[in-house]
């Protein structure tokens, strides 16, 4: 899944008027008891009689017992290693809120995308033809196409079915996706991507660790990983937006929060279901170049993106424009793969800042 950026609020890239809000999922009123085991489980079946000859029935794909399926990459497609969440982390996979995003989102990617994030990616990825690109994250496979465009050898992980769905439909048969958490990837090989991406997904994801050891397990040896966000310094939900001056006549950002993780519940179409909302977690710069780096990943680039609006119109209009440019919307990380053993040895630790003066007492 990738963020989407459309009006309405901080998360998605607009600076009007925020909507935010917890889920509103009580808990289950269904007290049944659970099903009882029967009593003649393990039985063969009443009316015919056992024939240690018969040939074995083979169980239908799906039924108990029955192999699990296997893609392209010779690694088994089947839900369970796939869809599992792990534990102690939300379940924050887009499937409930799929036809909204879709629908917002489009096939070809949002404005925002279109114009800004998937050409910073693509330059970053450095795409080379024939090169192996996983596509973490997904969702309806807006970028994995345009990967393809590049003659690349694309493969695209989602945990959620229905963007998967959309995202076969829509896509080229040469593109391998697969419903796979980020957070476990256990169904893709190891040591086999040239290079991998999470584009505007990474901050609605639970447990970041988690999915930078999985892609730094599939990337070989010297392999490329870019990560595409919101920027967390000066785009967090809920404590960031735009103001006034009016004495300086100057617009400025505005932030009331940065350096503690935090999550926040977003509503995601507020006019029409309340009820709909996907999570939103915020994580200060260094949380992700510190995660990078515990995986064998580490950063040799860092990009910041404005904004391609410009205001043509209005008293603010100058303004406006001078606060886009200055003040960047997106950040960009690209992280190498290298071999522990070859990493260079973490610095000490820096001694503890010096604790701030006690208040003088009357």
């Amino acid at each position: 899944m990738t963020t989407p950026y459309g009006p309405g609020n901080d998360r998605h890239g607009n600076d009007g008027p925020r909507n935010f809000g917890p889920p509103k999922n009580g808990p289950s009123k269904n007290k049944s008891r659970p099903p009882q085991p029967r009593r003649d489980a393990g039985r063969p079946p009443m009316g015919k009689p056992f024939n240690p000859k018969r040939k074995p029935v083979e169980p239908k794909p799906g039924q108990p017992g029955a192999p699990s399926p296997t893609n392209s990459l010779g690694s088994s497609t089947g839900k369970p290693p796939t869809t599992t969440t792990p534990a102690g982390a939300l379940r924050t996979d887009w499937d409930p809120v799929a036809s909204w995003y879709d629908a917002l989102v489009g096939e070809e990617g949002s404005e925002y995308q279109q114009r800004v994030v998937f050409p910073g990616v693509l330059r970053l990825l450095t795409v080379r033809p024939s090169e192996r690109i996983l596509d973490v994250a997904c969702g309806q496979g807006a970028f994995s196409r345009a990967l393809q465009k590049r003659e690349a050898r694309v493969t695209g992980v989602d945990a959620s079915d229905q963007l998967i769905r959309i995202a076969k439909e829509r896509s080229d048969p040469g593109i391998e996706y697969l419903v796979a958490d980020a957070r476990s990837m256990q169904v893709l090989p190891a040591n086999h991507f040239h290079a991998a991406c999470c584009v505007l997904a990474i901050q609605d994801i639970d447990a970041i660790a988690a999915v930078f050891e999985g892609v730094a397990r599939t990337l070989v040896h010297n392999g490329r990983f870019v990560i595409a966000m919101m920027h967390p310094c000066f785009r967090g939900p809920k404590t960031t937006g735009w103001e006034w001056d009016r004495n300086t006549r100057s617009q400025f950002r505005r932030v009331d929060r940065y350096l503690l993780p935090r999550k926040e519940a977003i509503i995601t179409h507020p006019g029409r279901d309340p009820r709909g909302s996907t999570w939103s977690f915020h994580r200060p710069l260094e949380a992700y170049v510190r995660a990078l780096r515990q995986a064998g990943l580490f950063v040799d680039a860092l990009e910041e993106w404005v904004s391609h609006k410009v205001s043509d119109s209005g008293p603010r209009a100058e303004a406006e424009n001078i606060a886009r440019r200055e003040i960047p919307m997106f950040l960009a990380l690209r992280a190498i793969k290298l071999d522990r053993s070859s990493s260079p040895p973490p610095p000490e630790a820096p001694p503890e800042p010096p604790a701030s003066p006690a208040a003088p007492t009357a």
